[in-house]
């Protein structure tokens, strides 16, 4: 391609540099290299992994917190749970017996239950130490508490009016697997006398310490294991347009005497705050992939810098001909930024890869937000340009005669 034009102004001749359109750029970029394949990969390789690293932990932090949300849909935030809290001395207070009943008064409730903590152990067998629980807690629990919970039931039955008088535990999912348990029928040492596993939970997100205790019946609870009968915490669920009037009345409804010594939660929040929090390790990760970013950027510059250095004579011949500054200094950028482009594709396509894979092997819904994509985009073009910046600009200031004249 010729690099001057020729214009007839009046009578004389001027010899114009012709202009190198956008098509004209790419082939002269992609041009230069094609002739080092291998270093070009090996360059690139670096911006791949920086894009690759940063795609995938916003996609995989973005598909845990889709995963938390679709769950906390799922599972509703219209539950609260009440406990007691401190008295005007400080000690620790109590809830009256008869708390459920009176929030099941509550206009918008429609199911409530509560457990009572007792002072008593679970272990396999009466031959373990009364020391070693196993980080398993032993709680009474109302007939009314599984359907409250919206919970289900892995094996077995649930506590009932029959049932809930006798030596009959319901595992929740985490007690039954520390304890070895997976059949209903076996049987547990409980405070001090065998107790028949009637049930096992599914695990249950909203009340995660469900899922760490042996749940007895209330009346069970008051003949074998001295239950003094006061729940320790309720969980009431209402209409999810009543759920902030029905927290602000639970306190005096459960204890008109002293509401300040009840204490109302949503675990909902509990969550919501998981999802929110995942933020702080995620901009960990993203640091360390800006950093392979960076390196990667610094590998583009130091090839580019080569390639200025390698290919003085092309320089020399090209302004000969006719090829202004602009026009050099135009085409190592040129390079430069396919050079990332490259990078920047396999690594958007390797961090989508790696996100669709990890969220599928979780269980997860894979997502990947528009706001990565064009970030990894615009981190690419970013890094391209300030890489190449320099070597075309060292390129642009060879001298025609000097460049030619370089071994």
């Amino acid at each position: 391609m010729s690099e001057t034009t020729s214009r007839v102004r009046g009578s004389g001749r001027r010899l114009i540099p012709a202009r190198l359109g956008p098509r004209d750029v790419f082939r002269v970029g992609l041009s230069g290299l094609r002739a080092r394949p291998t270093r070009v990969v090996l360059s690139a390789l670096g911006i791949a992994i920086g894009i690759a690293t940063m795609v995938a932990v916003i996609g995989i932090s973005s598909s845990s917190k889709e995963q938390l949300l679709r769950q906390i849909d799922e599972l509703g935030t219209n539950m609260l749970t009440a406990g007691p809290g401190r008295t005007f001395l400080g000690e620790d207070a109590k809830l009256p017996e008869n708390a459920v009943e009176m929030v099941k008064r509550i206009g918008p409730v429609g199911n409530a239950g509560a457990t009572g903590t007792i002072d008593a152990t679970i272990r396999r067998t009466n031959l373990i130490p009364k020391e070693v629980t196993g980080g398993l807690a032993v709680q009474a629990a109302s007939t009314d508490l599984l359907k409250t919970l919206d919970g289900t039931l892995r094996t077995g039955t649930w506590l009932n009016a029959g049932t809930e008088r006798y030596p009959g535990v319901v595992l929740g999912s985490e007690a039954a697997k520390r304890l070895g348990i997976t059949h209903v029928g076996e049987q547990a040492w409980l405070g001090n006398r065998w107790f028949t596993v009637i049930g096992i939970l599914n695990s249950l997100p909203l009340a995660p310490e469900i899922d760490r205790s042996a749940l007895v019946g209330w009346e069970a609870a008051r003949r074998y294991l001295g239950f003094d009968g006061h729940p320790t915490t309720i969980y009431e669920r209402s209409t999810n347009a009543s759920v902030e009037a029905v927290a602000a009345v639970l306190p005096r409804t459960i204890n008109p005497e002293n509401p300040n010594e009840v204490d109302v939660s949503r675990p909902s929040d509990a969550l919501e705050a998981r999802a929110a929090a995942a933020g702080a390790f995620t901009n960990l990760l993203l640091g360390l992939g800006a950093v392979a970013l960076l390196v990667g950027g610094v590998g583009v510059a130091n090839t580019m810098v080569i390639s200025v250095l390698e290919r003085r004579r092309e320089i020399g011949l090209r302004r000969s001909l006719g090829a202004t500054r602009g026009q050099v200094r135009t085409q190592f950028l040129a390079e430069s930024l396919l050079l990332s482009a490259l990078g920047g594709v396999v690594g958007v396509l390797l961090g989508a890869v790696t996100t669709v894979a990890f969220a599928t092997y979780r269980d997860w819904p894979p997502v990947i937000p528009a706001w990565a994509l064009a970030g990894a985009v615009v981190a690419t073009l970013a890094i391209g340009t300030i890489a190449g910046l320099y070597p075309a600009m060292r390129a642009a200031r060879l001298s025609p005669t000097v460049a030619l004249t370089t071994a």
